[in-house]
């Protein structure tokens, strides 16, 4: 088994900037997603569409903490996402995992979803 994608459930003008993130600042794609009920993105990683973005009035945020903490997605290019991530003003922490090469950055979607960069075999 593996995950086959992700699904963030928000209020459309939050999709939007959620939408923006994924592919101006980490540089997914936004493709093509089926005529399905609802509004809302597919994000793609190449040809997979990982991410889902489904709008849903009755959700927006309440403030109320939950026990979904993160997803990681592996990625190259660190010094690249770096830069959109300071030149979109996103906070993000940098982490070396040394004994096995991984180069590691933590940052928030939009959504306040955490998100995790994993680099193998590149410096930061």
């Amino acid at each position: 088994m593996q995950i086959d994608h992700i699904n963030i459930r928000a209020p459309m003008d939050l999709l939007q900037k959620a939408r923006d993130f994924y592919c101006d600042v980490l540089g997914l794609t936004e493709g093509f997603r089926p005529n399905i009920s609802g509004h809302g993105f597919w994000i793609y990683a190449g040809d997979k569409p990982i991410i889902h973005l489904s709008e849903s009035a009755d959700r927006a945020r309440t403030g109320k903490p939950g026990f979904f903490d993160h997803f990681a997605l592996r990625a190259s290019e660190p010094a690249t996402i770096i830069e959109k991530l300071d030149k979109a003003g996103i906070e993000y922490v940098v982490k070396s995992v040394d004994e096995i090469n991984l180069t590691q950055v933590f940052c928030k979607d939009p959504a306040g979803i955490g998100v995790e960069l994993n680099f193998l075999d590149q410096p930061g």
